[in-house]
């Protein structure tokens, strides 16, 4: 029996979710079976919005599995990848019941959804050295194996941390964890990495699940478009708790626009350009009087500490440059998070915090 057999909800075992008449495999010319409009909106120039969309295109699905490498019955499309954090809850995790672990300081949504479904969150935190923050893995599976975790989160690169977890590392704990947990790695900003290797981990092992998206490197954050990456009988678990209709076809167009050829050419030169950007910055920035310490990244911003936080969130502020204030978060209570942008716009975050530092 694979993991995923064994940690699927036993009140789910049965379930096949709702028959949308969209996932019925029918074909017609007058459709009378989805209780639409049969005019368009005055809106709807196409008069295809009146319609319900494809569950999964299959478009969209094979061109996303062809961006990462996989077969397309080993990929979801979700609503970003907050929707696949979800579904994943839903399917492994009975309410009120189970736990999950996370590396603190990571990605809110884990616990977010952790919490919405009364599911106990085991926080190990991360490791705070020369190098940089670093998940501590051995302890993470101690604490999956010992509080009986069903789902094991792995943010690579690390959101806020941008610490990048080898490939190896990760393979060893999904070994530690088969049969006992699922060990889902998010790959959001896989993009800006030095190497985006992991989805050779499937190959390897049954438990890993990978999320990526479309938000961050092709530039879609508003279209919500991710996917979740795993054995097929897991993509079929967490289709049948995923909502009838989730994608909305304006999104689907323009996620499948983003990855035509000419398209993801530019995505990669944008996605370089992030990264010759992200180091230059990062090496102003140490410069900085006041800056206490600014973290290697391999996402697509910086992590910042600071002798005056607040000053300096004020005085980008004032300048009209927002940025992620982490003060809230436990450890990171000098910390701001600086997103990369343009050449330009990164020049102007150092001479404004130059400025700040020395009015202090």
């Amino acid at each position: 029996m694979s993991t995923a057999q064994k940690l699927l909800r036993d009140d789910l075992r049965e379930f096949a979710g709702y028959p949308s008449a969209r996932s019925q495999a029918v074909q017609g010319e007058v459709w009378l079976n989805a209780n639409e409009s049969p005019e368009a909106a005055l809106t709807d120039a196409c008069g295809a919005l009146r319609r319900y969309p494809d569950p999964q295109p299959q478009s969209l699905r094979r061109a996303l599995a062809s961006l990462y490498g996989v077969d397309a019955n080993h990929l979801l499309v979700t609503r970003g990848s907050d929707e696949g954090i979800d579904l994943l809850l839903r399917a492994f995790c009975a309410p009120g019941r189970g736990a999950i672990v996370t590396a603190p300081p990571v990605f809110g949504m884990y616990a977010v959804c952790a919490r919405l479904h009364a599911t106990r969150v085991v926080e190990v935190p991360a490791r705070d050295n020369e190098s940089g923050l670093h998940s501590d893995l051995d302890a993470m599976a101690e604490a999956a194996l010992r509080e009986r975790a069903r789902l094991v989160f792995v943010c690579n690169p690390g959101n806020p941390t941008g610490e990048a977890i080898p490939a190896v590392a990760i393979k060893t704990l999904a070994e530690r964890l088969r049969g006992k947990a699922l060990l889902v790695v998010d790959a959001a900003y896989a993009e800006f990495a030095d190497t985006d290797d992991c989805v050779a981990l499937l190959d390897a092992t049954d438990n890993v699940v990978i999320l990526r998206t479309l938000s961050k490197a092709h530039a879609l954050a508003a279209a919500r478009i991710g996917s979740v990456i795993a054995a097929p009988e897991v993509i079929a678990m967490l289709q049948r708790c995923q909502a009838p209709y989730p994608l909305a076809q304006p999104a689907v167009e323009a996620a499948l626009s983003a990855l035509a050829p000419d398209a993801l050419a530019r995505t990669r030169r944008a996605a370089g350009q992030v990264r010759d950007e992200r180091e230059r910055l990062r090496q102003r920035l140490q410069g900085v009087a006041g800056v206490r310490r600014v973290y290697p990244s391999q996402g697509n911003f910086l992590l910042v500490r600071f002798r005056d936080a607040q000053a300096a969130f004020d005085a980008l502020l004032a300048a009209g440059i927002v940025v992620r204030d982490m003060r809230a978060t436990p450890g990171l209570q000098d910390a701001l998070r600086i997103s990369i942008g343009t050449p330009e716009q990164n020049t102007r975050v150092v001479s404004i915090l130059a400025g700040a530092r020395q009015a202090a």
